[in-house]
């Protein structure tokens, strides 16, 4: 669920039939965490089909470091798993909520945890409105790692973030890469304008990584 033009340049990266969760033309690709090569499955009809994208390349590399005693954790736009993945080998007693509006995306992302011995990863398909609907409502999040999908629009977008920063709990923060062409300052000072504190951690070929938060109290 990041930029939808991806390899396939439409929207189905989001909005798949229901119940088509079959990986079409699989390629591998291997993500590098911590100096760890995790060798996973990208598939067709999911972004960034057969490589890691510089955006969630950089969020893996150069994000925050997750707290060692958060127990829940989520992947807002979990593709076919590379940021969950990173997430789940960091925090290994922390369950990682991989979530995505794509089942196809799901399924594969479960199956590439499943295959690394991750299992502290739960996927989950969710839909795209400002309940995160098909994820139970008492779940909630210490951290959220996001490579957002901006090109869905402003107002879906902004029910997302709203959605997942609403599951926060006190103290918990969020973690997004956006393209600045993709507008990552335009969507900074919505957070703040939303009361979300938001700083830029860095800049690099153009994607700025955000730190949102920490939840007050």
């Amino acid at each position: 669920m990041a930029d939808p033009t991806g390899a396939e340049g439409s929207f189905s990266h989001y909005f798949t039939d229901p119940g088509d969760d079959r990986p079409r033309r699989p390629r591998p690709v291997t993500v590098v965490v911590d100096g760890t090569p995790y060798e996973l499955t990208s598939g067709a009809g999911v972004f960034s089909h057969g490589a890691l994208d510089e955006g969630t390349a950089l969020l893996i590399d150069r994000g925050a470091t997750p707290a060692a005693h958060a127990t829940s954790v989520a992947d807002l736009g979990c593709g076919w798993g590379a940021i969950a993945v990173a997430l789940a080998s960091r925090v290994p007693t922390a369950t990682v909520w991989a979530l995505d509006t794509n089942p196809r995306a799901v399924a594969l992302c479960a199956a590439n945890a499943a295959a690394c011995g991750l299992d502290n990863v739960t996927a989950v398909t969710v839909a795209a409105d400002p309940s995160l609907g098909g994820l139970d409502p008492a779940v909630t999040f210490d951290a959220v790692w996001s490579n957002p999908p901006v090109r869905i629009g402003k107002s879906a977008l902004h029910g997302l973030l709203t959605a997942a920063l609403a599951r926060l709990r006190p103290g918990g923060s969020a973690h997004l890469v956006v393209h600045k062409h993709l507008g990552s300052d335009s969507l900074q000072r919505w957070l703040e304008a939303q009361g979300h504190p938001t700083v830029r951690r860095l800049s690099r070929g153009g994607y700025r990584l955000l730190d949102v938060g920490p939840v007050g109290p």
